[in-house]
């Protein structure tokens, strides 16, 4: 097809500057377009300097693009920012929504867990949630995807399929789930300065993390019926990576390796889903910079109970790299252009 022309919202983050990276090698997307609030003015490589090989607009505000020239936004902009600045955008335009402003069907829940209203609900019921793999035709014919949090990607590959068949109980569920600090963002924060996080480890949300209700509410869509999960996650002393272990229950006497087998039959045609030989337990490292996810399941000690591990890169599968995923499905682009990076290591 035709040239794409593309705008990043919010260059200046660390998904931004994933985009940025990703998209340099894409054959039909073009940037022309990057945003920034406090960096507007300067070149993206004197943000981002290994970006000085690249031929790069530079960073204005949003009020000075030109979106009548625009074809797709990605909106890589902070939570509670992105609403109506979507809201303003021409109708021809094509969004995937980096942040968590679309994610929540139920505008009261969004209220509840972001203590503020919704500030475009009638643009929420157009908003398709893109986990890919899972909602690829709705993706396709898109006007605005809200792409998924890092979190709720990780345990959604694996849950999604298993709650479907019936293989494993909607209730008992608990996540415990770790991630690199680039999970909070580039903004200078105390909590996340090197001598806070290195040599340590520590849970944060605990009981109220945000991804909790996305987590349910695509959960509870797959079971057919409300689900509550214990979900506790977890700051890891590592840029990037992100392993949730998730201990379920087994119904009808099943095994993991009938999980495996379930997951095979879903995922055998999908580039970025990876069913893990049996024992194989998955890493963290093993995905770094690409846009894979790696599961696979385990038989616990205690009867009826299975752990199911599942592996991703936050930047990528969590969020840049599922974001341009989605956009290929919305311009009828060859799925894995520009995302098709093998992972690096070591």
């Amino acid at each position: 097809m035709s040239e794409v022309k593309v705008a990043i919202l919010g260059a200046s983050g660390y998904t931004g500057a994933e985009l940025v990276r990703m998209l340099a090698s894409h054959p039909s997307f073009r940037m022309t377009a990057l945003t920034a609030d406090r960096k507007a003015g300067q070149e993206m490589a004197a943000v981002f300097p290994q970006f000085a090989g690249l031929d790069l607009p530079r960073l204005v505000s949003i009020d000075q693009v030109d979106f009548a020239g625009i074809d797709a936004v990605f909106c890589a902009l902070p939570h509670g920012t992105t609403q109506e600045v979507i809201a303003g955008l021409p109708d021809h335009v094509k969004i995937v929504d980096l942040s968590a402003d679309f994610r929540l069907y139920d505008l009261e829940a969004y209220n509840t867990w972001y203590g503020h209203p919704h500030q475009a609900p009638e643009l929420q019921k157009q908003a398709i949630y893109g986990l890919t793999e899972l909602k690829r035709d709705a993706v396709k014919t898109a006007r605005l995807v809200a792409n998924p949090g890092c979190y709720p990607t990780s345990v959604q590959i694996p849950l999604v399929p298993l709650l479907k068949a019936g293989l494993i109980a909607a209730e008992d569920i608990i996540i415990d789930a770790k991630s690199g600090t680039s999970g909070a963002g580039r903004a200078a924060k105390e909590n996340i300065l090197y001598c806070e996080v290195t040599e340590g480890l520590h849970a944060y949300g605990i009981a109220s993390h945000r991804h909790a209700p996305e987590i349910e509410q695509e959960l509870g869509e797959a079971a057919r019926k409300p689900v509550i999960v214990s979900f506790t996650p977890h700051l890891m002393p590592m840029s990037r990576g992100m392993l949730s272990t998730i201990n379920v229950r087994l119904v009808d006497g099943a095994k993991a390796a009938d999980l495996r087998a379930a997951w095979q039959q879903v995922y055998k045609d999908e580039p970025f889903v990876k069913v893990l030989p049996a024992g194989v337990a998955p890493q963290t490292r093993h995905v770094r910079g690409s846009n894979y996810c790696f599961i696979n399941a385990f038989d616990d000690r205690l009867p009826g109970r299975v752990i199911i591990c599942s592996v991703i890169d936050n930047l990528v599968k969590g969020a840049s790299g599922q974001a341009i995923q989605n956009m290929n499905l919305m311009f009828g682009q060859q799925e894995t252009a520009g995302i098709s990076q093998q992972p690096l290591f070591p």
